[in-house]
Formats: C-alpha cells, sequence, structure tokens
C-alpha cells in the first residue's frame, strides 16, 4: 500500500512539473517572438495601426503565427504597438471545427501561459486537455485584474451564428465567406474594433481581392502585407529553391507567394507593390518631364505626372482620376496639381502632356474637341502617341524588371487608380481585358514616348570595351557606374 501511494505521489509530482514546463515553455515563447530571429513582416503587421489589417501569405510564411500572437496580446493587454483595452472580447475564426483545432487553437495555445487560464468551454473534448478538443471559448487573465475572452467560431456556422456580439477584435484565419465578413464588421463598429486576417489566396479573385487586395472603395483603414518563403527566417533556403522547382507556376503564386491569380494571368505578374511602390518625396526639378493623360468624361480621365533621374529611371509621382466631370474641371484639377508641385512649363506657361489621338475628335454635341480645350486651357497636349498594344506592354515590362534586378520604374504611393490597374489587369485569351485600364494606357503613351535605350553592335562594344581596357591600363582611372 505504501508503495502505491508513494507511486500515486510520484506520477502527481511528475504531472506538476510537466505543467510547470509547459507553463515557462508558453510564457518564453511569446518573450522570445521575434527575437532571436526577426521576421520582419510580421512586425510591420504589429506596428500596423489599421483597423482591418490582411496578411496574404504562401504556406509556412508565418502568417498564422502573428495572427495567434496579435490576438493573445490583445487579451492579455500587452499589445507592444496599440492601446490596451481590458477585458477584451475577441473571436478567431476558422474554416472549420478540424481546422481550428490543428491551426489556430493549438498556435494560441502554445503562446498561452496555463496560469492566465480561468476558465475553457469546450465544443469537444476536455477543459484539462483543450489540445485534444475543441475549444468554444477560452477565458484569460489580462493585466488590468480582469478577465478576457476569445471566441472560436468557424465558417461553417453560417452567418446567423455570427449576430448579436460587440467585439474588439476579430481575425479571420483563412479567407472567410462575403457574409461572414460583413457580418463580422458589425459586430466590432459599437466598440470601434479591429479585423485581421491571415490567409493564402487559393480561391481566386474572390470578394478579399476586390475589398481588401484591390481597396476598390478606398477606405483609409484597409492594409494589406504579403509575405513569402523568404520572409520567414527559420526557413532553410536550399529547402526553398528545391519545393519551388517541383511546383506549377501557378501554384507557386499563391503557396510560395502569397499572389492572387485567375485562369486568365496577369498582364504585368513582374508588378510588385512591396518593390515598386515608394513613398513620395521632393522630385528635384531637374527630373520633371511631362504628363500623359487618357481622356474621359464619362468614363474616367486618367492623368499623371512623370519625372526621370538622370539613370533614366522612371518615377510616376501624381495622380489625377475621376469620372463624370467635363473638360474644364479636368483642366483645373491638373493645372492646380501642377502648381502644387512646382511642375515646369513650356515658355508660353504651359503645361506639356501627351493624350490618346481619340481626345482630337469632335462629337456632334461639341464645337471643339477635347484636345482642343486642354490646349486652350494652357495644357500643352501633344496627340502623336505610340498606341501599339503589345509593344507597349513589352516596354513597361522592361522597365518593371530593369537592369539587374533594379527596376526602371517607381509608383508613388498616392497614385491610388495607377496601382490598383497594375494589380489587376488580366489576359482575355491572347488579349487584355478591356476593363479598368485608362491608367495603364497612358502609361503605355509615356513610356513609349521615351528613347529606347542605345545598344551598339557588337563589333562597336568589343572597341568600347578594348579602349577602356586600355585606358585603365595607361592611367589607373577606375570607371564607375553612376550612383544609385
Amino acid at each position: 500500500m505504501d508503495t502505491d501511494k508513494r507511486e500515486s505521489q510520484l506520477i502527481a509530482r511528475i504531472l506538476a512539473i510537466e505543467q510547470q514546463i509547459k507553463a515557462r515553455h508558453a510564457c518564453e515563447k511569446l518573450t522570445r517572438y521575434n527575437q532571436s530571429k526577426v521576421h520582419e513582416k510580421q512586425i510591420v503587421f504589429h506596428k500596423c495601426l489599421k483597423r482591418n489589417r490582411w496578411v496574404f501569405g504562401g504556406n509556412r510564411t508565418g502568417k498564422t503565427e502573428c495572427g495567434a500572437v496579435e490576438t493573445v496580446w490583445r487579451a492579455r493587454g500587452v499589445h507592444p504597438y496599440r492601446e490596451n483595452r481590458p477585458d477584451t472580447r475577441g473571436w478567431v475564426v476558422s474554416v472549420s471545427r478540424e481546422v481550428q483545432r490543428e491551426v489556430a487553437q493549438a498556435k494560441i495555445l502554445d503562446y498561452l501561459d496555463p496560469a492566465w487560464i480561468v476558465d475553457i468551454t469546450m465544443e469537444s473534448g476536455r477543459a484539462t486537455n483543450p489540445r485534444g478538443g475543441v475549444i468554444d471559448t477560452v477565458s484569460i487573465r489580462n493585466v488590468f485584474g480582469g478577465v478576457s475572452t476569445i471566441g472560436f467560431k468557424t465558417y461553417e456556422m453560417g452567418r446567423d451564428k455570427f449576430q448579436g456580439a460587440s467585439l474588439d477584435y476579430v481575425w479571420f484565419d483563412e479567407e472567410p465567406p462575403e457574409d461572414v465578413y460583413d457580418e463580422c464588421r458589425m459586430r466590432v463598429v459599437d466598440r470601434v474594433g479591429d479585423l485581421y486576417g491571415t490567409m493564402t489566396p487559393l480561391k481566386g479573385l474572390t470578394f478579399v481581392y476586390r475589398k481588401i487586395f484591390l481597396n476598390e472603395d478606398d477606405d483609409p483603414e484597409i492594409w494589406h502585407e504579403t509575405m513569402e518563403w523568404r520572409d520567414n527566417p527559420f526557413l532553410d533556403p536550399d529547402e526553398i529553391e528545391r519545393l519551388s522547382r517541383t511546383l506549377e507556376q501557378d501554384v507557386l503564386s499563391a503557396r510560395r507567394f502569397g499572389k492572387f491569380s485567375s485562369s486568365e494571368g496577369l498582364v504585368y505578374p513582374e508588378f510588385d507593390p512591396s518593390i515598386h511602390v515608394v513613398e513620395p518625396f521632393d522630385i528635384p526639378f531637374g527630373w520633371q518631364d511631362k504628363l500623359s493623360i487618357d481622356p474621359g468624361l464619362n468614363n474616367p480621365l486618367s492623368c499623371h505626372w512623370y519625372a526621370v533621374d538622370g539613370d533614366g529611371t522612371i518615377f510616376v509621382v501624381a495622380e489625377h482620376y475621376e469620372a463624370g466631370r467635363d473638360a474644364s474641371y479636368h483642366i483645373d484639377a491638373i493645372k492646380r496639381i501642377s502648381a502644387a508641385l512646382g511642375w515646369h512649363t513650356d515658355s508660353r506657361g504651359r503645361i506639356e502632356a501627351l493624350i490618346d489621338a481619340a481626345a482630337t475628335q469632335r462629337t456632334l454635341a461639341a464645337e471643339k474637341s477635347v484636345a482642343q480645350l486642354f490646349f486652350e486651357g494652357g495644357i500643352a497636349v501633344n496627340p502623336h502617341v505610340d498606341k501599339q498594344l503589345f509593344a507597349g506592354i513589352n516596354r513597361v515590362k522592361a522597365q518593371l524588371k530593369g537592369d539587374d534586378g533594379r527596376p526602371k520604374l517607381y509608383i508613388f504611393s498616392c497614385c491610388k487608380n495607377l496601382i490598383r490597374e497594375l494589380k489587376s489587369y488580366f489576359w482575355n485569351g491572347d488579349v487584355p481585358k478591356k476593363k479598368d485600364d485608362h491608367a495603364l494606357d497612358e502609361l503605355r503613351y509615356y513610356i513609349m514616348s521615351r528613347p529606347q535605350p542605345y545598344a551598339p553592335p557588337a563589333a562597336a562594344r568589343s572597341e568600347l570595351k578594348r579602349f577602356k581596357d586600355r585606358l585603365i591600363r595607361k592611367t589607373g582611372y577606375r570607371l564607375r557606374r553612376s550612383a544609385p
């Protein structure tokens, strides 16, 4: 009997030690998050103060990890970059109960010290073994002395199960149905709460593509970031390359790079907002070149301001994009933006611009063409533009690719419609879809107006190289590339 008692006590002590180890590990894991190795894009996500944030990432890119940590920080009241609230209430929403248990729920439990847990309500399984079952709600002590609640739901429940609650946040783990998303938006209204999602875009061009990725409603609170395998410092680079070689391009696009795709394919897959979109800066006066305009009255009129640095790199620095306005309105808007930029004019004080040749046509309802009206309004438009579609597309692609991995085209972040069109321009068979391409048309006109870089014949290049070699040998002169 004494032996049995001693064995029972020993087992109890071992279990208590295991619990302490698990608790210590959970505390340490939250403390160690982004310490030994830093996932830069996870930090960018946490630091963003927008109320509707999304990460579009491939598999194993670390997107779910940052969603789980964000949720634990909110529940504990210890978010390092946001104003913390006491006694928060939020939801974690997964595809199904099985996916919840294996992914989002498991990640959250990884970062929770069991000592913080006040209560667990299970959908199935035992509260003493939450990892083995499906959690309905977990109540957690927060640093303000109260209790926060994390509720778990799934998309398969349907919209009706998402009604009525008042929440501080909702985390979508993978892409939600649109009706569930809309209902969750209502849940955070009265508490001025947040939505955030982490997903791999495997369903094509859904409402998330339109409303979040393209932000077609221009909601200032919407923000997104993309994550790919190389962003995750814990993945082996050799394994990344090995797996990349085994996947089809369309599968690789979503599962590695977290990119949306369709059966038709993007016209400009080279465009990457994280590379080609830059924050505005003061453009030197000498870089200013000209404007390019795709005219429209009922359709949007698109106009952009183009600058070129000493190395031939193009910067799109400002945008006017509006529909349903007459020519005089557009003229005034273009002149107002030009004045704010300090844009150069010709000897007669006119602003130089390219414009689609269609602007020279008059309709029966108008005495003057759009081009005439612009010219009389002080904008010296040149309708002699090269409108070759495929040659223009190839020139734009070349500018996006650049030389030696350095693009020759950058776009200021304020040019939202040009950025949106670049992200949503798809092939329809052998030609691009004729939709939402007004800014892209005038981008082509401008780039086709630029002279092609001179490439000397092979013989001339060889002679030039021999001349440089002789110059270096004779004078020790070191030839340098122009500064970046």
